[in-house]
């Protein structure tokens, strides 16, 4: 096998400190305050019944021991563990201080020191690429995300629409995006109908926000921005493409699904710095895997996927990283795997790692 550089586009390091005290309900708190709960409960299940009710207790209690780590080093720490020595990460934050759901420990600034640490760390340091991410409503959130790249040298942009902004933001529009362009950094922006919601805007609302044509005007204004949009779509548009389908004879549902809508986005021609990851999506690997080859056949489309995880979201199913970024090399092919975790990703970047 040829040797080549993997780059996995899509982890997190951030910790229950980052995270709202009541999110995403008020019952949660308790397991942040009582973590053996989670373990009380799978003795139980175990006890009575077993089966994947236990199991997804068992899961359910590796993501919370993930989580409640002390640090972002110790988090990410357990992700290299899947991967070669020298495998690069972008490591992606999140700002959930604003969404509804109770304050966190620790603020957005606390946080991008936190990763900046991680990317200094002398023996795990060289293997993060750290993105700083944006919440447009939050006072000085350019201010921010400059210090983040001035200072601190991050090296790309996270955004989260969901969570209760448009892409065409004021502040991102007018400040972000033109930033992102001087500098020369991409940008990866969720694009699935799952994760976290801002508290006060509906799931139409949030759709809205993170559909694919919410980008439109953005690729409009700055044609140059490098721009993958994450998940593909996400497990319930692959879902509804493979048991639903699409009529053949009515365009306008080849728009409403995000998996048709971004791979006509991309294979037009007409935004060629759009890319799309597989991130989570993908650990549904037995469903989706032999989709994902068939799309991959298209080279238009082949050549803007980039391989990613979305750990430690992961931990909650069943496969491991390692698990899935081996079916899925040996599913794709050498060739195809080296194009989606490396020569993808360089371009994505704009620098090798």
């Amino acid at each position: 096998m040829a040797k080549f550089r993997m780059i996995n586009c899509h982890v997190h390091t951030f910790t229950t400190a980052h995270s709202p005290k009541y999110y995403p309900v008020r019952a949660v708190y308790l397991f942040r305050v009582f973590p053996w709960l989670v373990q009380v409960l799978r003795w139980l299940v175990g006890l009575v019944r077993g089966g994947a009710l236990y199991d997804w207790l068992v899961r359910m209690e590796n993501f919370h021991r993930t989580g409640g780590r002390t640090s972002q080093l110790e988090v990410f720490k357990e992700v290299v563990r899947y991967y070669p020595r020298d495998t690069r990460f972008v490591v992606l934050p999140m700002d959930m201080a604003l969404i509804g759901h109770g304050p966190v420990e620790e603020d957005i600034a606390a946080q991008h020191d936190g990763l900046a640490e991680v990317a200094r760390d002398p023996v795990y340091g060289a293997q993060v690429i750290p993105f700083a991410t944006v919440f447009p409503d939050r006072p000085g959130a350019f201010a921010e995300l400059r210090r983040c790249v001035e200072d601190l040298g991050f090296r790309g942009v996270k955004l989260y629409p969901k969570l209760g902004f448009h892409p065409n933001h004021p502040v991102l529009r007018d400040e972000v995006y033109p930033f992102c362009l001087e500098h020369d950094l991409p940008i990866i922006t969720h694009c699935s109908r799952g994760g976290v919601r801002g508290k006060r805007i509906s799931q139409a609302m949030a759709d809205e926000y993170t559909s694919p044509e919410a980008y439109l005007p953005v690729m409009a204004k700055y044609p140059d921005l490098r721009i993958c949009l994450a998940h593909f779509g996400g497990d319930a548009d692959w879902r509804t493409y493979l048991c639903d389908g699409i009529d053949p004879h009515d365009p306008q549902a080849r728009r409403e699904n995000w998996v048709t809508l971004i791979s006509d986005m991309i294979e037009s021609g007409a935004f060629p710095n759009l890319y799309t990851d597989i991130s989570y999506t993908i650990f549904n690997f037995d469903d989706y895997a032999p989709l994902l080859s068939l799309l991959l056949e298209k080279p238009g489309l082949a050549e803007k996927v980039l391989f990613g995880s979305d750990f430690y979201m992961t931990r909650q199913e069943a496969l491991s990283e390692r698990a899935v970024s081996i079916r899925l090399r040996k599913v794709l092919g050498e060739e195809m795997f080296t194009r989606i975790a490396s020569r993808n990703p360089e371009r994505w970047l704009g620098y090798v790692p």
